[in-house]
């Protein structure tokens, strides 16, 4: 039904069209200017998009045309040499600065970053920092984005007195809980290469169990509570 209801609105709009050409003919061709090819091959192009715009979603609504699978992108398999925890901090310092929570940092929510850690940058030096990481040139940084920051800190890519470098340094993600010499800082432990497989396996298993314990305890109370209230009957 949907698919008839589209294929409808298309060809009413491809009619409505070419009556207004036929409409229009003779006014058309009494006002050449130098502008009117350029008009048209835009006009056409546009035309051109939309159609196979909604050309793809009949296929897709008719089940001849797959729709088009985001890339999923998973920090953990991706930035191994980073342990959970100081991804997920990553992750919590990300939408802090985050604040128009559309999932990306712009240039002017990098800005108050660099400026909240005490180092604040020029109009040009801010875009020089997004520019060094932003692989989809959209002009801001992604959460992949942002982990690139801090993955090229850890491998000496970043220039010592660089922006970027200055965010990775200031921004103190911790690993000291994590047994890595006692570090405070995030890239004082780069040169001790974590062993990902083991260790990402180790931590998974530990909040599995952690969360199989308070699975436990709930049961335990409820029967408590049932127990109680069965003596009171």
């Amino acid at each position: 039904m949907a698919s008839e209801e589209l294929a409808k609105k298309l060809q009413r709009r491809l009619m409505l069209e070419v009556s207004t050409e036929n409409a229009n003919g003779t006014v058309l061709e009494n006002n050449n200017h130098l502008g009117e090819p350029e008009e048209k091959a835009v006009t056409c192009s546009a035309d051109t998009e939309l159609s196979a715009k909604l050309t793809r979603r009949l296929g897709i609504n008719e089940g001849i045309t797959e729709p088009r699978q985001a890339k999923m992108f998973n920090p953990y398999t991706e930035f191994k040499e980073f342990t959970r925890k100081q991804i997920k901090d990553m992750e919590k310092m990300f939408k802090h600065y985050d604040s128009g929570k559309d999932g990306f940092i712009d240039l002017m929510e990098l800005k108050l970053m660099m400026e909240k850690l005490g180092a604040p940058q020029t109009h040009l030096g801010l875009k020089n920092m997004i520019k060094e990481v932003d692989e989809d040139f959209d002009g801001k940084l992604n959460f992949r984005e942002f982990l690139l920051i801090f993955h090229k800190a850890a491998t000496g890519e970043l220039e010592e007195d660089s922006g970027l470098m200055a965010l990775a340094r200031l921004s103190e993600i911790d690993v000291s809980t994590e047994g890595v010499q006692g570090a405070k800082h995030f890239f004082e432990a780069k040169a001790q290469a974590l062993t990902s497989g083991s260790k990402f396996e180790a931590e998974i298993k530990a909040e599995q169990q952690q969360r199989k314990r308070m699975e436990e305890d709930k049961k335990q109370r409820r029967a408590a509570f049932k127990e109680l209230k069965s003596a009171f009957q």
